[in-house]
């Protein structure tokens, strides 16, 4: 493709980077990519369509086992195809980290609990196979964009998920949360509405519910401050509840960034936006004890 046409789809994307549309899987296809293999492609870790996986991993690992990574993409609980975020998993795994991107199951047929079920499977997944790809299962770290990030997060703080699915919470080291949803109730959307609006209890799906729990994992949360789909507030009030109680937690708010940039700045093209692929970086090795990021 020419530079204008690669320029026009970097244009289109705008809102629709969370969509699962044909323009992020355009941009996705054509974008320049991190130095990174996927060494494996549509692994199932259940028995629904939607519960497969791919791995990309470094490709100069260098000695040891590697941190592994769970990063789960958003789409507002009802969209999104793995496939579409493989720029995502090469730039992770060019830092040093065995990174797994799951697909998951999606409302209104899927609902809450059943995409967190899914979330939880998928790190037992990694768990489970961390040494075939390099990885070292007692170090665990999550990362996601928007509901991606619900995901990492809600993950981080209920720690019942992981334990019904059979995984030891000490194993989780950190989470990072990319302009996520952690405080969002009374739901006032639509994804928000075919996602949780049947629940029982509401307050029971929101991640802040559960940080002044002791021995959170800690956190970074990352939010651009012009991000007109996720509010600000929900950064900021998590951060402030999980330091009341003794966890730890970083914020950082970026000024000038969009709700799809903070996911389009761990591409090639867009990362001159913001460091947030190596403030992610960063944090993840530094909770995992990881030596510095391998290219």
């Amino acid at each position: 493709m020419t530079r204008r046409g690669f320029s026009a789809v970097l244009a289109g994307l705008g809102g629709f980077l969370l969509s699962g549309c044909s323009v992020l899987t355009a941009f996705n296809t054509l974008t320049p990519r991190d130095p990174a293999n996927r060494a494996a492609v549509g692994l199932a870790y259940g028995s629904d369509p939607r519960q497969v996986l791919d791995v990309y991993t470094p490709k100069n690992p260098g000695a040891g086992p590697l941190p592994m990574l769970v990063f789960f993409y958003g789409g507002g609980w009802i969209s999104g195809h793995r496939e579409d975020y493989g720029f995502a998993g090469q730039a992770l795994a060019s830092r040093g980290f065995v990174t797994v991107v799951p697909d998951y199951r999606v409302a209104p047929a899927h609902p809450y609990p059943d995409f967190m079920q899914d979330a939880a499977l998928a790190v037992r997944w990694a768990r489970d196979h961390a040494a075939e790809y390099g990885g070292d299962p007692t170090r665990i770290v999550l990362c996601g964009h928007s509901a991606g990030g619900y995901l990492a997060l809600m993950l981080a703080m209920d720690d019942d998920f992981l334990r019904d699915a059979g995984v030891d919470f000490s194993l989780i080291k950190g989470a990072v949360g990319l302009s996520g949803p952690y405080d969002f109730y009374p739901f006032n959307v639509k994804e928000s509405i075919l996602a949780f609006g049947q629940y029982p209890d509401p307050r029971a799906t929101q991640p802040i519910s559960y940080a002044s729990r002791p021995h959170r994992p800690p956190v970074l949360l990352i939010q651009g401050e012009k991000d007109k789909i996720v509010g600000v507030h929900n950064a900021v009030n998590l951060d402030r509840a999980l330091r009341q109680a003794g966890n730890a937690s970083t914020l950082h708010l970026f000024p000038t960034l969009t709700h799809p940039d903070t996911a389009l700045a761990l591409s090639v093209p867009f990362r001159g936006k913001a460091p947030i692929l190596a403030e992610t970086a960063q944090f993840l090795h530094r909770v995992t004890g990881a030596d510095a990021a391998v290219r």
